[in-house]
């Protein structure tokens, strides 16, 4: 017999369905595991019981709990009847079963007994599996009464003849658990426990709900529901709880305050070197921390202007110091000190105006005031603060142990407006090459920043070449680069000679919004090169091109993957609607994170987040030597279409060391969120799975906790933009080609990455690419399957329609197939029903799916992903570069495997052309015999459709096809037989 044994705490339910008639009800907790049973007590006249009661069940078996399952049933119980009424039931896999120091306390949503039943609320359950159980196993009992007079204890029975058991006997089991452990607290793992207990007592603890998925992927992987304390009030079921106190802007994030020390200047500072110069700058320290600000040279009198931010949950001393220092190359000295006693520092909340800096005197090392004073601001506040953004924060502390002012800071970026440039070429004219005996082979090459089009080469002997080839650009405000238009003779396949071009500034050329004609205009061909070096005089050719250029503000310059757009609008202003509302984010923290980078002999992680929505990019301030970090951050963007895609990823910041030259920051994971799927002004409070998948396989790096609010202005404008097309006109007027909008999509990447790696702090290129999703387009045999797999579960319900009216026309069920011949005969004699009854139909669907509507946003599933049964040689075939890196031998078999793949894609594609090409035979006299019987069919079934109602064809035409098997036959009929005989095409390929 194994040690092991399987812990269940009861702890709770809410909103159970009322089942007295009276609004209430008598709950009780059935658990039923591997032939064993227990009870829980009988709450009376609650909808919200609390039991937290603890049972344990033997496991004979360790190998086989996979294959076993745990099932809780809630009752109630009718006491004046002695029977039960089932209010829902949880069933729990063998394989969730965790030991009990992961085990947490989650909330389950309780399934409906049978289809036609109603069932709601939640079961609150903690099961673990443990060796050495707290207290001792309530033993299995034989199966009392049950519905006693009195039940004042849980029981535990079998399903064994009913025995009367004394009362002192159920007395042992009257002990109940005062502790409620319906909530957990998200706490580190790798931080010491007075760091852990100090967590525990900063702030509420939040429940975690598992939301039910019917992809049925681990739970691990699947979203999860939180209660977090926002700074508006506790967020229970979407809505936020106020909690009394005012509210402020900032009522998405966890309220944490803040030491906020602002050093604005100094004056008549004393000379300490000998050179009779001074250097200073100022040192902010508060217990371990401590901050520093640039220092000037030879200034007494400097101007600083920086703040600095201490979290009170790391504060570690009663006192702030503020040092005036003089730099120098050996060893700073000291000039002066000023200190603040944190009970006597005021507090300020928004919107109070700003507090007012004052000069303090400085005191010497003995405490003696000495000369220069310094001009010092010092309060407490919360993030909600306006110095905040511009403040450097205490948790993002460099390995130095010095503040950094760089590649750590929060900060908003906005992306560059995109235009598409629309260049014509359309001739050139006395076109002068070197060698008059040779036909040029003339053309024209396009250039704008990195972007290179060429037009095809022309040959003639008219010395003016006319291509009329339309080119597409992107270009970002403001227009830096010039349009570079060169006309190249291509004298042999490897040397390319110069005759001339022009710059064109895209400042000067004209933009359009609508699908007007630009004049054209002609140029003059400008010399290059050697020539230019030549003729001092730079002398013009009389060479000309003829080209129409213009910006197109009609489009929206596509720079994410059309399935996870952000903003759809054009680029020229004038064409922008007006927004129907408004997304507001918390980003509260991350959770489990796996380390990334050892520091100190320990593992760690230096993480941000970055947000994307429209061209408004967003980043957090980077947390150093933290695996749960802690951001509560808030932003806003403004919302034009609401069927975009929110994105947000965390990342790992490698630029903190000296060594971190040229190396990328590491992905950690990505979250999106498209806003049609949020109902207006609900809060969504949810811990989303950070997964990536790696050449190893899947792996969740840790939880990101996410607070989302979508507010609309007016339901109505909301309403009509489903009506509106989803791209500008032009994109419909002018479409452009999926090759075109590749390339001009990879180009506008690479624009805004160059743009926004020039801010301070940089974002960099790889987070770019990774949240504009740049190699969505690369092949993968992984995604390959799963568009498969999502292509067959669309069809997948006519599949369902089909396999029914099969069984129906072979009488499977009489029942069901008589009535099928009764609503055809219905349908046929009033017709006009059809429609009616297809839509009633749907809409009867709708409503009763409203019941069990998605209440919270999709997340990235694995199982429709494939990507928790993934082979490994395809993941490695998806990480490959491009071209392959891979040996000669792997890129072999892949290759013959990809040649297998398409060969049963190059079968099922020539059968569906097969059954077409039969179609096209029957009257084509192809095959003269079946051509006759099927002209002969037409004008017999023309003459009886001409003297016979429509109505009695599709009734016969019915009653064939649903006939009883007694008249069937399982050979193929005859009108199957002859279309099989037809000829096909397939007589002609090689």
């Amino acid at each position: 017999m194994s040690n092991m044994k399987l812990g269940v705490e009861v702890i709770s339910a809410h909103e159970l369905a009322p089942k007295d008639g009276q609004g209430s009800a008598n709950p009780c907790v059935e658990l039923k595991f591997d032939n064993q049973k227990f009870r829980t007590t009988i709450k009376e006249k609650d909808l919200n019981p609390q039991w937290n009661e603890q049972f344990y069940f033997n496991i004979s078996d360790p190998s086989s709990l996979p294959n076993l399952s745990l099932e809780a049933y809630v009752y109630h119980i009718n006491r004046n009847t002695n029977s039960k009424t089932l209010i829902g039931k949880v069933p729990i896999s063998g394989t969730s079963f965790v030991p009990l120091s992961e085990a947490t306390a989650l909330h389950y949503p309780l399934e409906k007994p049978h289809i036609f039943s109603r069932s709601r609320g939640e079961l609150c359950l903690k099961v673990f599996l443990t060796e050495n159980p707290s207290t001792s196993p309530y033993n299995p009992l034989p199966d009392l009464d049950p519905f006693p007079t009195n039940p004042l204890h849980g029981q535990a029975y079998q399903s064994e003849p009913e025995i009367s058991i004394p009362n002192s006997t159920s007395a042992q089991f009257k002990e109940k658990r005062t502790d409620s452990t319906h909530t957990f607290n998200h706490l580190p793992r790798e931080q010491t426990v007075n760091f852990a207990a100090n967590e525990m007592n900063s702030g509420p603890p939040r429940a975690v709900r598992v939301l039910p998925s019917s992809s049925q992927q681990p739970i691990e992987y699947q979203l999860k529901e939180t209660s977090p304390s926002l700074g508006g009030g506790q967020v229970v079921g979407g809505r936020v709880i106020p909690s009394g106190k005012p509210a402020n802007t900032y009522d998405l994030v966890e309220k944490v305050e803040y030491l906020f020390v602002r050093v604005v200047k100094a004056r008549e500072l004393p000379k300490k070197n000998i050179t009779g110069s001074i250097d200073p700058y100022v040192e902010v320290r508060l217990g371990n921390y401590k901050g520093t600000t640039k220092h000037f040279d030879n200034n007494q009198n400097p101007e600083w202007d920086e703040v600095f931010a201490f979290s009170r949950e790391l504060i570690q001393s009663s006192f702030v110091e503020v040092f005036v220092k003089d730099k120098d190359v050996l060893k700073d000295d000291f000039i002066g000190m000023v200190q603040f006693d944190l009970h006597d520092i005021p507090r300020r909340t928004p919107p109070d105006s700003p507090l007012a800096p004052e000069w303090h005197r400085l005191a010497g090392k003995k405490g003696g005031k000495i000369e220069g004073e310094i001009m010092l601001a010092i309060w407490f506040g919360t993030q909600a603060d306006e110095c905040f953004p511009i403040a450097v924060i205490s948790d993002a502390v460099a390995p130095g142990g010095l503040f950094s002012n760089s590649e750590i800071r929060s900060k908003v970026y906005h992306a560059p407006r995109l235009w598409y440039v629309r260049v014509d070429i359309i001739e050139a004219q006395d076109i002068i090459i070197s060698e008059k005996s040779r036909v040029p082979a003339v053309f024209v090459k396009c250039q704008l920043g990195n972007q290179v089009l060429k037009t095809k080469p022309i040959q003639t002997g008219t010395l003016s070449p006319v291509w009329n080839e339309d080119h597409m650009f992107v270009a970002a405000e403001p227009f830096e680069e010039p349009l570079i238009l060169s006309v190249l003779d291509r004298v042999n396949p490897n040397k390319e000679e110069s005759i001339g071009r022009v710059q064109i500034h895209l400042g000067s050329v004209e933009k359009r919004i609508e699908d007007r004609v630009i004049n054209s205009r002609w140029y003059s061909l400008e010399k290059h090169g050697v020539a230019e070096e030549e003729h001092s005089k730079k002398d013009k050719f009389s060479s000309r091109i003829h080209v129409r250029v213009c910006l197109d503000g009609g489009y929206h310059v596509l720079d994410e993957s059309t399935y996870y757009s952000s903003d759809l609008r054009p680029s020229a202003k004038q064409l922008w609607k007006p927004s129907i509302g408004l997304l507001e984010v918390g980003i509260l923290n991350v959770e489990g994170l796996h380390p990334t980078k050892t520091r100190e002999g320990k593992g760690t992680c230096d993480t941000y987040c970055v947000a994307k929505y429209g061209q408004k990019w967003v980043r957090t301030r980077t947390i150093i030597n933290s695996l749960s970090p802690k951001y509560n951050e808030q932003y806003t963007w403004e919302v034009y279409d609401h069927a975009t895609v929110l994105t947000v990823a965390v990342f790992d910041n490698c630029q903190l060391e000296k060594s971190s030259v040229g190396i990328k920051d590491a992905r950690i994971g990505k979250v999106r969120i498209r806003l049609s799927t949020l109902e207006t002004g609900r809060v969504y409070a949810h811990s989303y799975p950070l997964l990536v998948l790696h050449n190893s396989g899947l792996k969740k790096m840790g939880e990101l906790h996410l607070a989302i609010r979508f507010s609309s202005a007016s339901m109505l404008n909301t309403m009509i933009v489903y009506s509106k097309p989803m791209l500008p006109k032009m994109h419909y007027i002018r479409p452009l080609s999926m090759s075109q909008i590749e390339l001009l999509r990879n180009q506008a990447v690479q624009i805004i990455a160059a743009r926004l790696s020039r801010m301070e702090p940089p974002l960099r290129k790889e987070i770019i690419e990774y949240m504009s999703d740049i190699e969505s387009h690369l092949w993968s045999m992984r995604k390959s399957k799963a568009n498969f797999f999502r292509l067959m579960s669309v069809f997948s319900s006519f599949f369902t329609i089909g396999k029914w009216f099969s069984d129906v026309c072979w009488w499977k069920n009489p029942v069901t197939t008589v009535l099928v011949h009764i609503l055809l005969v219905m349908l046929v004699c009033f017709p006009e029903l059809i429609l009616t009854t297809i839509f009633l139909y749907l809409f009867l669907i709708g409503i009763w799916n409203y019941r069990n509507r998605p209440r919270y946003p999709p997340h990235m599933n694995t199982r429709i992903s494939c990507a928790d049964t993934v082979h490994p040689d395809e993941l490695d075939e998806e990480f490959d570069t491009f071209p392959t890196s891979r040996s000669s031998d792997i890129v072999r078999m892949r290759y013959d495997r990809l040649r297998s793949v398409a060969g049963r894609i190059q079968t099922v594609v020539g059968d569906i052309a097969t059954h077409g090409e039969r179609m096209q035979a029957l009257l084509s006299w192809r095959d003269p015999r079946a051509t006759v019987i099927g002209l002969i069919f037409c004008l017999g079934a023309a003459m009886v459709l001409y003297v016979t109602p429509f109505s009695v064809v599709v009734v016969v035409c019915g009653f064939y096809m649903m006939r009883h098997p007694r008249f069937r036959n399982k050979v193929p009929s005859a009108p199957i037989n002859f279309f099989r005989r037809l000829p096909a095409r397939t007589d002609l390929l090689l």
